[in-house]
């Protein structure tokens, strides 16, 4: 039976729960109470564990917040000795428009402090990834205040279509590998 990490990346504490930077903990909320899977806090972040099919999953939100994501990834891939191909991180995309969803097997962080730390502590770049996109409407010199903010009530009304994508993605990264789940739901 195959074991996979799923990791969905954003900051613990209340005054961060529905900010846009948090949507990694959203998305990987969205799965587990689909799943029925529930979270506990254990070493680095809370986790939750749950099957899909022949598919072992170990959901993670990290507790050490986003800039130093890699020490909880790198925790629980080597706890439940995961492979590298069986890790998939949930995270957040100001280069992409409010709801685009896009899968990629590996790649830059593009700026993302969360990926970059997961990557300077794994040694790669090459491990899956979900990007959800935020937007970046925002003043120069704002982007902190956008990124931490709170979603607005029009995006709110289109989140729930776009987290039941989510729900499809993860069983299919699992099941199907990667390169079938980004033919099957890049661009939608």
């Amino acid at each position: 039976m195959s074991k996979f990490l799923i990791v969905g990346l954003g900051n613990i504490g209340d005054e961060y729960r529905n900010t846009r930077h948090n949507i990694g903990f959203r998305m990987l909320d969205a799965f587990a109470e689909a799943s029925n899977i529930a979270f506990e806090d254990k070493r680095y972040g809370f986790v939750g564990k749950g099957r899909v099919k022949n598919a072992e999953l170990v959901l993670l939100k990290p507790s050490t917040f986003m800039n130093l994501s890699g020490n909880a990834v790198r925790y629980w891939m080597n706890e439940e000795k995961i492979p590298l191909e069986n890790l998939l991180v949930l995270v957040d995309d100001l280069n992409l428009p409010f709801g685009s969803i896009r899968i990629r097997k590996q790649g830059s962080n593009g700026g993302h402090n969360g990926l970059g730390h997961i990557q300077q502590i794994l040694c790669t770049e090459n491990y899956a990834r979900v990007r959800f996109g935020i937007g970046n409407d925002y003043a120069r010199g704002t982007q902190i205040n956008f990124v931490l903010g709170q979603w607005s009530d029009e995006e709110e009304k289109i989140m729930p279509e776009r987290l039941e994508i989510i729900k499809q993605i993860i069983p299919s990264f699992c099941l199907q590998g990667i390169d079938k789940t980004m033919n099957l739901f890049n661009g939608k």
